[in-house]
């Protein structure tokens, strides 16, 4: 298959903006990245863009992208309209490198903007639960928190203030991994200090406060065993790519030092599997697809992003891109593999519970982390002579599982 390059990637930091506009982040993100690709606006072939709040919290239905886009400079061009739940932004980013292997241009821009912040948090919270079929609703609910069923939470570790629902599945996902493997809330505790004392390093993060282990667990809790550090935080933010052939670098004139080529790109949804058979999980399917395409393996990555909506969320998911054995990414959290420095660092950007999770915007933010990391621009978060990396993102809920996933692996040239 013909190369495709990440050219220039930007973000910009992610947390409350209250005082600027959705036009404005994506003002940012997309000027940054055109900058780092040394490119304008007029190279841009086509457009994925991915805001999937933007209806919901804006009234801005149908063509987000078009809309936002002219704000800030494109027109013209075909633009796409991404959604596809908190995977949208890395599926913006698939579709771009498919089209740039189409022919249909030779460079390609995917950029993912959200205001999730607004006065009514409980119209934010419901946007979540749009994230399964909202047709049988209930019947999702009951069947995902029954996971959670033989591990009897202490008395006092429930919220008695609004959350999404998704985190009673996170909590019922933990508990079922703590009757199934032993996995302590210690040890998810040890994954949420880790992502917070990697934030402190990021610029671009929400939250740069580190906590102790003792620190998170002693914090207010959501549902057991979940506490507050250890959830994804309501975000506004926003993150641009521009990708490229081989013919689009060239005739960018972009830096081939700086460029990063994308190993593989593999999109998978959900399968009526049962929770007996986590081997069958949709991620570590993706990412075997993902091993396969790129001719790499588990063992020759040096950095990971993965999807920690909450801190066992990526527990999980190291499990399933084979970074830590299935039922050990527990213990491995613990002793500090997935620290920078470690074994496998996972999450040095702090991951979605300390640097954000603006939804649309957050698996480009999640390859801008390892794309600075494979350049050795990452500072005091650095992971040293990082050559590979993979990111995990997926989005909404089906079954037993995520409904959709995206599994990258980039390269340094």
């Amino acid at each position: 298959m013909e190369p495709i390059y990440i050219a220039g990637i930007a973000m910009t930091e992610f947390g409350r903006h209250p005082g600027r506009s959705l036009q404005d982040l994506a003002q940012e993100a997309l000027n940054g990245a055109l900058t780092d690709a040394g490119a304008q606006r007029t190279d841009i072939g086509v457009v994925f863009y991915s805001g999937i709040t933007n209806g919901h919290l804006q009234g801005q239905l149908s063509i987000p992208g078009q809309v936002v886009m002219s704000k800030i400079g494109i027109e013209g061009v075909p633009i796409y309209n991404v959604e596809n739940a908190c995977a949208s932004g890395s599926s913006a980013v698939n579709l771009a490198v498919q089209s740039l292997r189409a022919g249909t241009t030779d460079v390609a821009l995917a950029l993912g903007a959200e205001k999730m912040v607004v006065d009514d948090k409980l119209k934010t919270l419901a946007l979540f639960e749009a994230g399964w079929d909202v047709s049988s609703a209930e019947e999702n609910y009951e069947t995902l928190v029954k996971m959670g069923e033989g591990v009897v939470p202490p008395p006092g570790s429930r919220s008695d203030r609004p959350y999404s629902k998704f985190m009673d599945i996170y909590a019922a996902m933990c508990r079922w991994h703590m009757k199934t493997y032993g996995t302590t809330q210690r040890q998810i505790a040890a994954v949420c200090s880790k992502n917070h004392g990697h934030s402190v390093h990021n610029p671009y993060s929400q939250f740069r406060k580190a906590f102790t282990v003792d620190e998170v667990l002693a914090a207010p809790p959501i549902t057991y065993p979940i506490t507050l550090p250890m959830c994804a935080p309501m975000t506004d933010g926003a993150a641009a790519a521009i990708l490229c052939t081989e013919a689009g670098l060239k005739r960018l004139g972009a830096d081939p030092k700086r460029c990063v080529r994308i190993a593989a790109s593999v999109i998978r949804s959900f399968t009526h599997r049962g929770i007996e058979a986590p081997q069958l999980h949709v991620s570590r399917q993706a990412a075997l697809q993902a091993y396969e395409i790129s001719g790499l393996a588990p063992e020759d990555m040096d950095v990971a992003e993965v999807h920690d909506a909450s801190a066992m969320g990526e527990i999980i998911q190291a499990e399933n891109l084979g970074l830590a054995p299935l039922g050990l990414g527990g213990p491995c959290a613990e002793r500090g593999d997935f620290t920078v420095g470690g074994r496998i660092p996972i999450n040095p950007s702090g991951g979605l519970e300390s640097k954000g999770h603006p939804l649309g915007a957050t698996g480009i933010g999640q390859l801008f982390e390892l794309t600075t990391q494979l350049r050795g621009e990452a500072g005091p978060r650095q992971v040293e002579g990082a050559r590979h990396a993979i990111q995990e993102n997926g989005g909404g809920l089906q079954g037993v599982e995520e409904a959709a996933v995206a599994v990258h692996i980039l390269s340094k040239v």
